[in-house]
């Protein structure tokens, strides 16, 4: 399949390594062939299958030979519009360079506590307290927080408010106290709340395990492997290992979860690769789900993946995605969350200009009462939008939401994952830019594959 330099890609700009194993080989043949070559469209073999993104509307096709042809053609001469028209597929675009305004917040991040009791390497909290002084939400503002969010819920309508930090169970009474208010202005206002706290489960007990049953909270823990692996990159801060305690205190909650959904999500550094043994044995000890995100921005630059790292990542996802295909056609459940929400992504025909509802519908509040885009900017003057005193300042987030807007980025707006994968997290793309587009392109393109391959059976 021949490359044509089109709208400002170069393909020779790749940096994806070369590989030897014959599983890393494979994700770097998806990164390879998955190389933006039209913002349009997006042509890929799967095995012996042709298949199709037109990028308008994320639709997916399979293709006969012919219409392989006719595409590869098109790529060539550069006149994808023309077939697409042709094949009676073509249509206004579904996104415009409009950036939304006048948006009601619907999700909150409360940081209640911006300190830590362990000392993770790549915490872009920077191990708690986002590079300040270690602090505590007090009461009146988390309860300031509710009532800001709940006051902009519509009748019958829903809201989230997760706790974060730092580790948040350091301040468990607001944390308490916060969901409680919640819960009753939400009975009494009809509207239905969702409770979430991500946590490093240090400090978990079997009464917070009966706290987050009752609420229904979806309880994520930050798992990063298994015995060894775990200490080395998610110490305490004396140095000592987190893993056994963790696993001792956070058995009540796997035990009791019903309402509750206790979820690990591993922070993928190149010291810990080996994601299927981690998906297996988190799965068989209980976890609802088990989901991993590629360390991409550390504030010291430490454990960050290079390339040879992601495609290695890549290889171990798609060893993942292929026993879930495996497992699904057996009718079991394999509950790796990456492919799941993808699927039900590509289900939905998910169509984005942005990653998430960052600094739009959902912003993190810091332990001071200061909005800020998400969690992961508190404290961070790049994404502040305003108080819960004086509510969002409507320039900033209306300055942010147009800048950070997916036809505004290079090169993502003459990418064909544009719309999928929304630009990559604000805060990593702000922080390192985007070293991780091949990596993303290659697993899109894999999930798109296992998604027209089970489309039958969803």
């Amino acid at each position: 399949m021949s490359q044509t330099t089109r709208a400002g890609i170069d393909p020779e700009a790749s940096r994806i390594p070369l590989a030897v194993d014959p599983s890393v080989q494979a994700a770097t043949d998806h990164m390879r062939s998955s190389q933006p070559r039209s913002p349009d469209l997006h042509l890929w073999r799967n095995g012996d299958q042709a298949q199709l993104l037109v990028v308008n509307g994320s639709r997916l096709f399979d293709l006969n030979p012919e219409l392989e042809q006719q595409v590869l053609q098109a790529l060539d001469q550069g006149t994808e519009s023309d077939l697409l028209k042709r094949l009676g597929i073509d249509g206004a675009p579904m996104i415009n360079d409009q950036a939304p305004d006048n948006l009601p917040v619907h999700a909150f991040s409360l940081a209640i506590a911006q300190k830590c009791n362990l000392g993770c390497s790549y915490c872009y909290a920077q191990q708690g307290d986002f590079g300040g002084t270690a602090k505590s939400m007090s009461l009146e503002t988390a309860l300031q927080a509710v009532d800001t969010l709940i006051d902009q819920t519509p009748a019958g309508g829903r809201f989230n408010l997760a706790f974060m930090g730092g580790e948040p169970l350091v301040n468990r009474d607001v944390l308490i106290a916060a969901t409680q208010h919640a819960h009753q202005r939400a009975q009494a206002q009809g509207l239905t709340p969702l409770f979430s706290i991500t946590t490093n489960g240090t400090l978990l007990t079997e009464a917070d395990a009966d706290f987050f049953e009752d609420h229904g909270f979806a309880v994520t823990l930050s798992l990063d492997g298994v015995g060894h692996m775990h200490d080395a990159l998610r110490p305490f801060k004396g140095g000592q290992g987190s893993f056994d305690r963790i696993m001792r205190r956070v058995q009540p909650l796997l035990d009791r979860q019903q309402r509750m959904q206790v979820s690990a999500r591993v922070t993928v550094t190149p010291r810990n690769l080996a994601l299927r043994e981690m998906l297996d044995w988190f799965l068989e000890a209980g976890f609802h789900s088990v989901g991993f995100s590629p360390m991409l921005n550390s504030p010291t630059g430490q454990d960050e993946m290079d390339q040879a790292a992601l495609a290695e990542m890549l290889a171990q996802m798609i060893d993942c995605g292929n026993e879930f295909e495996r497992r699904s056609k057996l009718g079991q459940r394999y509950a790796f969350s990456n492919l799941l929400n993808a699927l039900r992504e590509l289900e939905k025909g998910t169509h984005r200009p942005y990653p998430c509802g960052a600094g739009a519908g959902y912003m993190g509040v810091s332990a001071t009462g200061d909005l800020f885009a998400c969690h992961r900017f508190v404290d961070d003057d790049a994404g502040a939008m305003g108080t819960l005193l004086q509510g969002v300042d409507a320039a900033k987030q209306s300055d942010w939401l147009a800048q950070r807007h997916v036809h505004q980025q290079q090169p993502c707006n003459q990418c064909w994952a544009r719309y999928l994968c929304g630009g990559g997290c604000h805060h990593e793309v702000l922080g390192s830019g985007r070293h991780a587009c091949d990596y993303v392109r290659g697993w899109l393109e894999y999930c798109m594959g296992a998604y027209l391959r089970m489309m039958p059976a969803l």
